[in-house]
């Protein structure tokens, strides 16, 4: 097994370094204090696990975490912190992947035991989004939510892209119909691709998922639990989940971090 980690304080790093040594003795494990270093070294020899501290100068953890899983989407991603806004119920769950500074080799080994962590649900969402691979949308307990037409799926993706900003009517055409005109006729062909979008979520319970305002749209994300928001939040469950494939059946679909 082959191992990285990331720290750009010295001794945190070595701390760091040391309980990793002692709880996996076989593995090869090589410490970093610049992230250019460490995803220049990735690229070039491979990587199955990387501990990353969240807080550096310059590039943070988890901007870090997205370029490795540019370079292997398989890779693992452990999260190192020494800011205890992190601990929360997932962390001790073990479902986030993370390490509380100053790191220990106990903490090391429960985490290399199970390196796919699971993605904990989002208590009271009404909706189920994965943004990660190709878009899909389920119920709570695991239903497919059923859009009667395409491209009433794709503006709703096309809103949880947005991630609550809010979006004109405008911006929705320009992005369903690409370089088609802005004519009356595709105009009410998109409000229609609206209407039936608002009745497949009004039809499962999720009708307030999205917000109307006058000529705007815009989701509410208290509603869903989405991967991308949760990776956006620093969790590692979803950085784990992420390879490198976002909302692939979509041309506008760009991960922004």
């Amino acid at each position: 097994m082959r191992i990285l980690c990331l720290d750009d304080e010295p001794l945190a790093l070595q701390m760091l370094e040391i309980a990793i040594q002692k709880a996996k003795p076989d593995a090869d494990v090589f410490p970093f204090d610049d992230q250019d270093e460490l995803l220049e070294d990735a690229e070039k020899n491979g990587c199955d696990v990387a501990f990353l501290d969240i807080h550096m100068r310059g590039m943070n953890g988890v901007e870090v975490a997205k370029k490795l899983k540019e370079i292997n989407r398989k890779m693992n991603i452990i999260f190192v912190t020494g800011f205890s806004e992190y601990k929360g119920d997932a962390m001790d769950m073990k479902a986030s992947g993370y390490i509380m500074k100053p790191v220990t080799k106990e903490e090391v080994a429960a985490e290399l035991e199970d390196l796919r962590f699971p993605i904990i649900p989002k208590k009271n969402a009404k909706l189920r989004v994965q943004c990660f691979g190709n878009f899909d949308v389920f119920t709570p307990d695991g239903n497919h939510v059923r859009f009667e037409r395409s491209k009433s799926k794709e503006v709703f993706a096309y809103l949880v892209h947005k991630q609550g900003s809010s979006c004109t009517t405008r911006e929705l055409f320009a992005a369903i119909f690409e370089d088609e005109p802005y004519e009356k006729k595709l105009q009410n062909l998109l409000q229609t691709y609206i209407y039936a979008m608002i009745k497949s979520l009004k039809a499962v319970g999720a009708g307030d998922a999205v917000v109307r305002s006058y000529n705007a749209l815009a989701v509410n994300p208290d509603v869903l639990d989405c991967d991308y928001y949760r990776f956006k939040e620093l969790d590692a469950g979803a950085v784990n989940s992420y390879e490198n494939e976002y909302m692939s059946q979509y041309y506008w679909a760009d991960f922004l971090y």
